[in-house]
């Protein structure tokens, strides 16, 4: 299966994820051996440490793209962000300084602090969303807020967000816990995406190939191959199929079996 990755940060030298030319080239090496063909590169921006100006990330992205070509490595690279929900979203993207997962300005790659969820997060989905921006939360299996309370994901599905699972949350790399809400959310038809969210060769690293095989393996061959149109439907601005989500605390627990002897 050919994959597509949506976020990553594997550009070099502009957050904490790659930190040269050589790792960047050697990552992309990585990603071509799971399978991955095309990449949005979503550097930090907005977060409180990092600031990645679009005209910035362009020009970084083109460069990074002639090495990737000068050195036979068949990836394609986009320019892209992860944004973090600031209040000050709605100005940078009237002053154009922001960059979304697709050429037509439908979807953005939408990062929540990772303690908690802000007050005014609400607010700032309907706003984008009646200006027919599509919020794409990142990793919402890692954001505090969502672990203790599951269905507010929902919620903010059902305001018309999508979701970005990071491949390596479903395989545990993040420990159990995070692992399990990865799971239920994709259960709870929560989950649009798989995205390797690639900063380095150790905890965060390309593991796109087998979080799809265990996808296919528990979920089935359809889902497996929906996650990655749906990635292919970001990146080109088309629609996203309707889904039957539901809530977490919906789901169905397994129960603890006890033996007498």
């Amino acid at each position: 299966m050919k994959l597509i990755d949506l976020h990553c940060h594997i550009l070099p030298g502009v957050d904490d994820g790659s930190k040269d030319m050589q790792m960047s080239l050697d990552l992309a090496k990585a990603a071509v051996d799971q399978g991955i063909t095309n990449s949005l590169v979503t550097p930090h921006h907005m977060d409180g440490e990092y600031t990645n100006h679009k005209q910035d990330v362009i020009r970084k992205t083109n460069e990074f793209q002639k090495a990737l070509d000068n050195a036979g490595i068949p990836l394609s690279v986009f320019a892209s962000q992860e944004v973090h929900l600031t209040g000050e979203l709605m100005d940078a993207i009237a002053k154009d300084d922001i960059l979304f997962m697709d050429e037509t300005n439908r979807y953005i790659l939408l990062e929540m602090p990772h303690d908690g969820i802000p007050e005014y997060t609400a607010d700032m989905i309907f706003d984008l969303t009646t200006r027919g921006i599509t919020p794409v939360i990142a990793h919402p299996e890692r954001n505090h807020g969502i672990q203790e309370d599951p269905d507010k994901l929902y919620d903010f599905v059902k305001m018309g967000c999508l979701t970005q699972l990071t491949s390596s949350s479903y395989l545990g790399v993040f420990g159990k816990k995070v692992q399990t809400l990865t799971e239920e959310i994709i259960k709870a038809n929560l989950g649009f995406i798989f995205s390797s969210d690639a900063h380095n060769f150790k905890g965060r690293r390309y593991l796109m190939k087998e979080a799809f095989d265990k996808l296919e393996k528990e979920e089935g061959l359809r889902k497996a191959q929906l996650f990655n149109l749906n990635a292919r439907n970001i990146i080109n601005g088309d629609d996203i199929g309707d889904t039957d989500f539901v809530k977490i605390s919906t789901l169905s627990k397994k129960k603890k079996k006890f033996w007498l002897f």
